[in-house]
C-alpha cells in the first residue's frame, strides 16, 4: 500500500449465523422502513450498519454495542435537521442477539440504497 492507498477498506464474510431480514424491501417516501440483523455468535456483542448508493463506497451509518446505540456524526442530522435513521437493540445476552435499522419518513433517492449489517466483537 501507498499513502495515496488511503480510504475506508471493508473485509466481510458470509456466515449462516448472522441474518439481515428482510432480504430486500419497496417503499414509497413518505413511508418508514425497519431492516434486523439477528445472530447467535456468543462473542460478537456489536452490529454494524452499512448504506451503499449506486456506484459508491459502503458508508457506516452506526451500530449497535451491546445495548448502546451509536450514530455516526453525518447522519445523525442527515436531511434539514431530522434524523431519518435510528438503530436500536440489544446485543448484551448469551440469547439471540438483534438490534435494527429504522429509517423514517423515507426520501428518494436519498434513501433509495442497499443496507448491510455486519456483526463483530468489541475491541
Amino acid at each position: 500500500m501507498q499513502q495515496n492507498d488511503s480510504g475506508m477498506y471493508f473485509c466481510s464474510s458470509l456466515s449462516d449465523r448472522v441474518h439481515q431480514n428482510p432480504a430486500d424491501m419497496y417503499k414509497n417516501p413518505g413511508q418508514a422502513a425497519e431492516i434486523t440483523c439477528s445472530h447467535s455468535i456468543d462473542s460478537y456483542d456489536v452490529i454494524l450498519w452499512y448504506k451503499q448508493t449506486e456506484n459508491s463506497q459502503l458508508q457506516l451509518l452506526g451500530y449497535m454495542l451491546k445495548t448502546r446505540d451509536v450514530l455516526e456524526p453525518g447522519w445523525m442530522v442527515e436531511i434539514k435537521g431530522s434524523t431519518h435513521f435510528n438503530i436500536s437493540g440489544d446485543l448484551s445476552g448469551d440469547d439471540a442477539k438483534n438490534a435494527s435499522l429504522f429509517i423514517v419518513d423515507l426520501k428518494a433517492p436519498e434513501h433509495s440504497a442497499v443496507y448491510y449489517c455486519a456483526a463483530s466483537f468489541a475491541h
